[in-house]
C-alpha cells in the first residue's frame, strides 16, 4: 500500500520536474538552440502546426538559427510566426533558408530573466508539496480504514518527505545552472 503511493509520487513528481525543464528551455540565454523555436504555430495550408512539424531547425553558430522550409512556400508563413511570436525576434529569409540572429541579452533582460526561472522553480516546488500534501491524505484514510499502522503511516509520511526533499534539491540545482546560463555573458 505505502509502496504503491510512493511509487506514484515519484512518478508525479518526476513529471513536475520535467514540465520545469521543459519550461526552462523556453527561457532564451542569448544562445542559438532549436527548442526555442518549438512551441511557434505556422499556419500551414489552413492548419496550425509546430515549426519543427513543417521546417528543419538547426543551430548555424552561438547566435543564428537556420530554418529550412520543406515546402518553399511555406518560408513566409514560417517568418510571420517567429515575428509574431512571443520572443522578440526578427528571421531573414534568404530564398528556402530563413536565419534567425539572436539578439544579446541586456542587463536589464537578463534579471527579468532570473526572475522569471525563479518563479518558475518555485511554481514546481508548490507543484511537489501539493503531490506530498495528496499522498499524506492517502495516508491518512488508509489508517482511517485500518489498511495501515500509525508506525505505516509515520514511515510512509518520512519516505514522502525525504523524496520530496530529493525533488526540491534537483529544481533548485536546475533553477541555478539556468539562472548561471543566463547571467553568463
Amino acid at each position: 500500500m505505502i509502496s504503491d503511493i510512493t511509487q506514484s509520487v515519484s512518478g508525479r513528481m518526476a513529471k513536475s520536474l520535467d514540465s520545469l525543464r521543459h519550461d526552462f528551455a523556453k527561457i532564451r540565454t542569448g544562445r542559438a538552440h532549436p527548442s526555442l523555436l518549438e512551441h511557434i504555430m505556422v499556419n500551414y495550408y489552413g492548419t496550425e502546426t509546430p515549426l519543427p512539424k513543417c521546417a528543419n531547425v538547426n543551430v548555424e553558430d552561438a547566435r543564428t538559427l537556420c530554418i529550412t522550409a520543406w515546402d518553399k512556400s511555406m518560408v513566409q508563413a514560417i517568418e510571420k510566426a517567429i515575428m509574431t511570436s512571443d520572443l522578440g525576434l526578427n528571421p531573414n529569409s534568404a530564398g528556402t533558408v530563413i536565419r534567425v540572429p539572436m539578439p544579446p541579452l541586456t542587463e536589464e533582460r537578463r534579471k527579468s530573466l532570473v526572475k522569471i526561472v525563479r518563479g518558475e522553480a518555485e511554481n514546481a516546488r508548490v507543484a511537489l508539496r501539493n503531490i506530498r500534501r495528496d499522498a499524506n491524505g492517502e495516508l491518512k484514510e488508509a489508517l482511517k480504514e485500518k489498511l495501515i499502522s500509525e508506525d505505516d503511516l509515520e514511515r510512509g509520511e518520512a519516505d514522502l518527505q525525504k523524496l520530496t526533499d530529493r525533488f526540491i534539491e534537483d529544481i533548485n540545482k536546475h533553477g541555478q545552472t539556468k539562472e548561471k546560463e543566463i547571467m553568463t555573458v
